[in-house]
């Protein structure tokens, strides 16, 4: 991939402009490592957009390359190959290290698992630091600053206290304080909730959903499922590489490495409006899951007339009835009224990795009975027609 010019990063300060534009953007990024035991790639040419004002969560197992990623994002690390565009400003091209740690403070909000407070200054101080280290705001209005972020997340009771003689909870708190300081408008957070109980950890998150609906743009890493549903995007890297979304999201009871491969071998294809996907008593080849637009399933009366027994929306799945129980389509299957992208698994394909994931199976088994019932019940309301 050849590399877009990009304008060095010293002359972009503020970042978003616009909820229409990339505010992150990852370009065959890869990443290796070499020790005694040899080299090893912990990315293999990522590709990814974040858009300004989405709240995102990258999940994975350990080892998967979640915090490499978010290195990537915060110019702490180095890329082996690729670009990292923030904002359509290349963040490595051509940038010295006090460059980058500069437009760092200035632009980006880090929150990490374990806080990284400065042990010997107040909460108040802590969160007056970053704006000292840039140069950020008169001298006289950093303490009123600081001051106002505490009480925003409800530490202005603690502000003189050492972070010792707060709970862990409000110390992370106070970590958030610290990472809005400068008014960033990207605020990268690495397991921000893995040390809180729930209670806490709720907390946490209703604040990132304050800020997005302020327009900052948030991405984080965490193991919690029940945080992943409350992000506008969820996105699982599985061995250095990105499962497509869709797939996930479709698909979300399958092992990483499952989605892995439905994402290496999926087809994708685009139907225009009304056009047939699935032909009635036509055999079915593949699996197909919904990435954008919707798709009707269509059935005949009596008089031969058409009637949408369903309508199926992004990240939902047709042509699983055929493939598991054989036979022929019992539905005509059609893009709605808009154009739809769909991404198709190969019959063989699919129900291999099916037999080897038991519990998808029964997922997808349950959802095959209540279609079939809606079958059952709409064939018994046309017979009297």
């Amino acid at each position: 991939m050849t590399a877009r010019q990009s304008k060095p990063v010293i002359d972009s300060v503020q970042l978003a402009e616009s909820n229409t534009q990339a505010m992150i953007e990852l370009r065959s990024v890869v990443k290796k490592f070499s020790n005694a035991a040899g080299e090893f790639t912990v990315l293999k040419g990522v590709d990814l957009t974040i858009k300004s004002g989405e709240f995102v969560s990258i999940v994975g197992k350990s080892g998967s390359g979640k915090s490499t990623l978010l290195n990537m994002v915060t110019g702490i690390d180095h890329p082996t190959e690729g670009n990292v565009v923030v904002h359509g400003t290349d963040i490595y091209t051509g940038v010295t290290e006090s460059q980058r740690s500069r437009w760092r403070g200035k632009n980006l909000g880090i929150v990490f698992q374990f806080f990284q407070l400065l042990p010997m200054l107040t909460l108040l101080e802590n969160v007056m630091l970053p704006m000292d280290y840039v140069d950020m705001y008169d001298f006289d209005e950093r303490p009123a600053r600081a001051m106002d972020l505490l009480k925003l997340v409800g530490l202005e009771k603690f502000a003189n206290k050492l972070p010792v003689l707060v709970s862990t909870g409000q110390q992370q708190l106070a970590a958030i304080a610290r990472a809005m300081a400068c008014d960033p408008p990207l605020l990268v957070a690495d397991e921000p909730t893995g040390n809180l109980d729930s209670r806490s950890a709720d907390t946490i998150i209703e604040l990132f959903q304050g800020f997005v609906s302020q327009g900052k743009t948030i991405v984080m890493v965490t193991h919690d499922p029940s945080l992943t549903s409350r992000t506008h995007r969820n996105i699982i890297i599985s061995d250095g590489e990105l499962i497509d979304e869709t797939v996930s999201k479709s698909l979300p009871q399958l092992r990483h490495r499952h989605m892995l491969e439905f994402t290496k071998i999926v087809h994708e294809k685009i139907y225009q409006p009304h056009a047939t996907i699935i032909s009635r008593n036509e055999s079915v080849d593949y699996f197909f899951m919904i990435r954008k637009g919707e798709v009707d399933v269509v059935l005949q009366d009596k008089k031969k007339k058409d009637y949408v027994l369903s309508r199926l929306q992004a990240g939902e799945f047709f042509g699983e009835i055929e493939l598991l129980r054989g036979g022929k389509s019992i539905a005509n299957v059609r893009a709605g009224e808009h154009p739809v992208e769909v991404l198709s698994v190969p019959r063989q394909e699919f129900l291999r990795v099916i037999n080897e994931s038991p519990i998808t199976a029964d997922a997808i088994g349950r959802i095959v009975q209540k279609r079939l019932e809606e079958k059952k019940i709409a064939d018994q309301r046309t017979a009297g027609r």
